[in-house]
Formats: structure tokens, sequence, C-alpha cells
């Protein structure tokens, strides 16, 4: 009995340090996260720095390459896109996932402050969805209109509502691609987050919301259905035809007739062949690809094919 009773103790004595050692990992730094697990492909921890917008998809990637390599810990900070480009600073950040990637500036910048080149490649593209209340009558738009919208011009009042008005990707993305140089309306709300997006919108008849498509456009998701009962996706003019409007779905999104597309890129800055160049790869590769295709976003290293069907009235 007390033979059983010992060994108990040190497994659950082992299990405690273990836990306190990824507990604490979130504040190490990069040499630091190297000694505590050997770093390799198949064991590790470390940091990611990533776009909130993008939280559904990159949760269950993690989900998945964690369950495949059990040693591994891979701790995501979800942030505002501005927060996540300034985590490229923090030595105990190893990777950073957002919708761009570094300038020339920035990319020399690092080159000189950690000695690193840093590695950095498209995942996926991906497109900002327009959501409004199940009861407006407004649910076709052309990009005149989303903009007057958001300069507070529009024909009847819609207050423009994002995950935050400062800092994030979908903001930066209105006002650099759709704004340009005119201001965004100042009765313009601010959600925490994506999912405070849609649920502001579900109780307000006079509001517009503007999200990642992955958090509102699979159907096969239980979460996103619950979305979809509170909120209505709007439909936006086609690139490529004038009074055709459509939704930002796959096909739209492949082909580019969807009007606001943006990439999704991850920044890695490993001075080794570790956990986040595996990770990175594991993302690129055709596991990580078919989940950015099963979110709803169009793979960008994995080929995607449209087929033609017909269907029978018989």
């Amino acid at each position: 009995m007390n033979h059983v009773e010992l060994k108990t103790g040190k497994s659950f004595l082992t299990v405690i340090v273990f836990l306190l050692m990824i507990s604490n990992s979130s504040c190490t730094s990069y040499d630091e996260q190297r000694s505590i697990l050997p770093d390799r492909r198949d064991s590790g921890i470390i940091n990611v720095s990533c776009d909130e917008s993008f939280k559904p998809i990159i949760d269950e990637m993690v989900k998945v390459y964690e369950s495949r390599w059990r040693k591994t810990k891979i701790n995501v900070i979800y942030k505002p896109e501005a927060d996540c480009l300034n985590d490229i600073e923090n030595d105990s950040i190893r990777m950073v996932i957002t919708t761009r990637k570094l300038n020339e500036s920035e990319q020399n910048h690092l080159i000189d402050s950690f000695k690193v080149n840093p590695d950095s490649r498209v995942l996926a593209v991906d497109a900002i969805a327009v959501i409004v209340h199940p009861d407006n009558p407004d649910s076709l738009f052309t990009m005149e209109e989303l903009k007057q919208i958001l300069t507070g011009k529009f024909k009847r009042t819609l207050i423009p509502v994002f995950d935050g008005i400062k800092a994030t990707s979908t903001v930066r993305f209105i006002v650099d691609s759709v704004l340009r140089k005119d201001s965004l309306t100042k009765k313009a709300v601010a959600a925490r987050t994506s999912e405070g997006v849609i649920d502001y919108i579900a109780q307000q008849k006079d509001a517009i919301g503007f999200i990642g498509v992955s958090w509102i456009g699979n159907r096969d998701d239980s979460l996103h259905l619950s979305f979809l009962k509170k909120v209505k996706i709007a439909q936006l003019e086609s690139v490529d035809t004038k009074g055709i409007y459509i939704k930002p779905v796959q096909g739209n999104i492949y082909l580019q007739r969807y009007p606001m597309l943006r990439d999704l890129v991850y920044i890695l800055k490993e001075k080794h062949q570790g956990l986040g160049k595996g990770f990175a790869n594991f993302m690129t590769d055709n596991i990580g690809q078919l989940i950015f295709h099963r979110a709803y976003l169009v793979p960008a290293w994995k080929d995607f094919y449209i087929r033609p069907i017909v269907i029978s009235r018989e």
C-alpha cells in the first residue's frame, strides 16, 4: 500500500511540475522556452500572438496539432492586429499570425535586433463578412453604399460595428481599402470581440457589423448555426458583374468576385528548426490546409476545385 501511494505521489508531483512549466511559459524568453522541453516539431512550448479575427480557426489548428504531438504546447494570445505586430519585438513571442507580412523596414529591424531573418507565408485567403439584423430591410449593398454607411452618409442610419475601433485588422482594411481618404463616422461602435459584434447586431436593427467570415460562414458548425439564427449575412455587389449580389462563400473568394478579401499570414522569428517551424509547416501542409478549407477560407497551399453540377428538376 505504501509503495503504491509513494508512486502515485511521485506521478502527481511530476504532473504539477509540468503544469507549472506550461503556465510559466507565457512569460519566458526565447532561450528559456527551449530549455524547458526539447524544442522540436513534436516537443516543446511556444507562444503565438494571433489576430483575434481568426480565433475559431487557430483554436482548431492548435487542437489538432497538440493532439497529434502530445508533448507540444502552443500558447496562443489573441489580440488586435497592431498589438500582434508589436509583439514581434517581444522575445517570448516566436510567431505572429495576422493579415499582412512585414514591410522592408520592419524586416530589416527584426534582422538587426534579433539576428534572425523572419520566415513569412500566406496561409489562406479570408473575407470580411457584413452582417445585419434579420429584420433589417437592407441586405444588398454596393461598395459605394458601404462607404456611405461607414462615413455616415447613407440614406438611413446604419451604425457600423467592429471588433474594436483602433488597431484591428478589420478596421485597418476598412480604412485602407474602403474609405481610403475619407474618415470613419464617429457613430461607429466598438465591440470587444467578433462574437461581441454578432451579439450587438442581433439586438440592434439599425446596426451593421463587419467580421471575419470564419466566425459565421461554416454552416456545418453548430456555433456558427447559432450565430446565423441571430443575424443575417448581407450580400455585396460582385466585383465582375454589376447588379449581381453575392455572399462571402469559398467559390466567390477563390474567384475573387467578393470585394472584401484579405490574406491570413504567419510571421516566424525562430533561430532553429523547432516547434514554431513545425507548426508553420503543419498549417501549410495537407491537414492544416484542410482545416482552413473547413473553416470556409480558401487555402493558399492546396488546390481548390470548383466542380460543375447539374440540378435535376425531376
